[in-house]
């Protein structure tokens, strides 16, 4: 029976404890990209007011705003962002259950922030 030596023992553990991590990497790189939906937020819309992904994937929102730090809530995903101009803020999360999700502008941006809002659709 053969005795290992510190330098081996260290490369065998450390070559178990990085098991765990390729398979993490693996399922990442079979997920593919995230869809990633542009969104452009102005007094008093989001375009567009309307976009769907699928059930399970991971989506990126790229929001820019021109003219006002309109803010983001989609209460039933609990995600919520400030948008300030001139800066792209990103927002990622997976997609839940099939269903139709609203959002809104929760950063009163005058006369019409009532109708600031938009809805994301979630597909089987």
């Amino acid at each position: 029976m053969r005795t290992l030596t510190r330098r081996q023992w260290a490369g065998r553990l450390l070559a178990l404890g990085s098991l765990p991590l390729l398979g993490t990497a693996a399922r990442t790189f079979a997920a593919g990209e995230p869809q990633i939906v542009k969104i452009v937020a102005r007094r008093f819309q989001y375009t567009p007011g309307e976009f769907r992904v699928k059930a399970g994937t991971d989506v990126v929102l790229e929001f820019t705003s021109v003219d006002f730090v309109h803010g983001f809530n989609m209460p039933e995903m609990h995600l919520r962002a400030d948008l300030p101009p001139g800066v792209t803020t990103r927002v990622r999360f997976t997609a839940g259950q099939p269903g139709t999700y609203d959002f809104l502008c929760d950063n009163f941006c005058g006369d019409g922030h009532e109708e600031m809002h938009g809805r994301m659709i979630v597909e089987a």
